[in-house]
């Protein structure tokens, strides 16, 4: 082989290596064998299911979910922003196959001057020319460097991200829906705290009243107990108002005005305790998918880093046209004719704009790599996050639920102790304070245990997996 050949050769193996793909890099990320926060031992049968919101037992909840999957902004936003990458990869798809375009040209020329131009005289009946013509032609470009297919997958991976993307819409749509609606009823419940005991002191108020009658009570004690109703009173509308801005919120979240939200009717008590299993935090990577759209962002980057180089680099195109001419239309596939061309096009000088792209794709896969590892890592801390809420919370329950049993009882004693004479009202006063504190203690000590699994349903993926459905 003579050298120049061999030189020739050479420098398209070098080409050719220089422009294979890049590596995808890998995020490198240590993770731990197991959770540090209690868990159970791993069933199947207690794995976060697609529709983890019925573990709640609340039909109220059930439908205002599948109200949400209907009328939400924001899922039909994420759905749109799904169908523009499906577009975009349609787009990206096409020039890997030939463009094929047919043309049909009619052309009319009338000298009006002189003699000579395109063999026309003014001055006779050759005056005028008629053409017509008609070409198909195709067109294609070689991806000798897989620039074009690099395009291709970097649209693909987008599309990808994009379905990712929807599914962590509607997974934190849901979340602020369960949650939402959950502090809506322990306000509720607090309500009716609030108002149960307001009827106490209403009731110890007429008590003082009639032993201030019968000179047993002072002026004092019976303005400590007014002032304790009043405190109770404004604990009303205060609470009624925090309902109502909870029930506006969660119309908002259901893409619906406030007055389409029916009141709800579930007793807070009925809701039910939710138990599951969280797995591994291996399992964490196919089933949270907001690291999964991460991880396709990065593989699209790294598409685009092949793009990038392959623009530095040679085009090679190839074109084909088959078309015929005549000056009548009868005639005008009379006189058939060919083209073919082929064209190198190669970058020689751009003051280091095509450098500076390929600079560009790479630090922007370096950027997305380094979310890649903060989303597995910020994943992790999510789920301990939660177990460790779901753990502190249940070891409070038993105590906060014998608080409420011993502040009740003492609340009984004193009433009884005081309507005897054989107490002042300052211990009535004191206990009816303890039991409304610890009452409502107890409703947000369950709403912190109900939002606990809310979140960990949420840490763990909502029961998502990669390769599941998407639109």
């Amino acid at each position: 082989m003579p050298l120049p050949s061999r030189i020739s050769l050479l420098t398209l193996c070098l080409a050719l290596a220089g422009c294979s793909p890049p590596t995808l890099p890998q995020a490198e990320v240590q993770l731990p064998g197991a959770w540090q926060g209690p868990t159970r031992a791993f069933s199947e049968a207690d794995r976060p299911a697609r529709q983890w919101w019925q573990s709640f037992n609340s039909p109220e909840l059930d439908n205002l979910v599948q109200r949400a999957l209907h009328n939400s902004h924001d899922l039909a936003a994420a759905t749109a922003r799904i169908r523009q990458a499906r577009a975009r990869a349609a787009i990206a798809n096409a020039p890997l196959l030939p463009a094929v375009e047919l043309g049909v040209d009619a052309s009319r020329q009338r000298l009006l001057k002189g003699e000579g131009y395109n063999d026309l005289d003014a001055t006779s009946s050759q005056r005028t020319s008629t053409a017509f013509d008609t070409q198909l032609s195709a067109s294609y470009e070689i991806d000798f460097w897989g620039g074009l297919r690099a395009s291709r997958d970097n649209a693909l991976h987008a599309l990808q991200a994009s379905r990712f993307d929807r599914q962590t819409v509607q997974l934190s749509l849901l979340s602020d829906i369960a949650n939402t609606y959950l502090q809506g009823l322990a306000l509720a419940e607090q309500l009716r705290i609030a108002q149960l005991n307001l009827d106490n002191a209403r009731g110890i108020l007429r008590l003082v009243q009639a032993r201030q009658r019968a000179g047993s009570a002072t002026r004092l004690e019976l303005a400590q107990q007014r002032s304790l109703v009043a405190a109770q009173a404004r604990q009303i509308p205060l609470l009624a108002q925090r309902v109502q801005d909870a029930r506006i919120t969660l119309a908002t979240l259901l893409g619906d005005p406030v007055q389409q939200l029916p009141t709800s009717r579930q007793p807070f008590a009925n809701v039910a305790w939710p138990t599951f299993d969280s797995g591994l935090p291996s399992d964490l990577l196919t089933r949270r998918p907001d690291i999964a759209a991460a991880e396709a962002r990065l593989a699209a980057a790294n598409a685009n880093v092949q793009v990038a180089r392959a623009a530095m680099l040679p085009k090679v195109t190839l074109g084909a046209t088959l078309g015929s001419g005549a000056r009548t239309f009868a005639q005008t596939l009379e006189s058939p004719y060919y083209t073919l061309t082929s064209g190198l096009l190669a970058p020689i000088f751009d003051n280091g704009r095509l450098r500076a792209s390929r600079d560009l794709a790479e630090a922007e896969q370096a950027e997305l790599l380094e979310q890649y590892r903060s989303s597995i890592l910020a994943g992790l801390s999510d789920v301990e996050k939660a177990l460790n809420a779901l753990d502190g919370v249940d070891r409070q329950r038993h105590w906060q639920d014998e608080e409420v049993r011993q502040a009740q009882l003492a609340f009984d004693l004193a009433e009884q102790r005081y309507g005897a004479g054989a107490e002042t009202v300052l211990t009535v006063l004191e206990t009816q304070r303890t039991l409304y504190t610890a009452q409502d203690q107890q409703a947000t000590l369950r709403l912190a245990r109900l939002q606990a699994s809310v979140a960990l349903y949420k840490a763990l993926g909502g029961g998502w997996e990669v390769g599941g459905d998407a639109p």
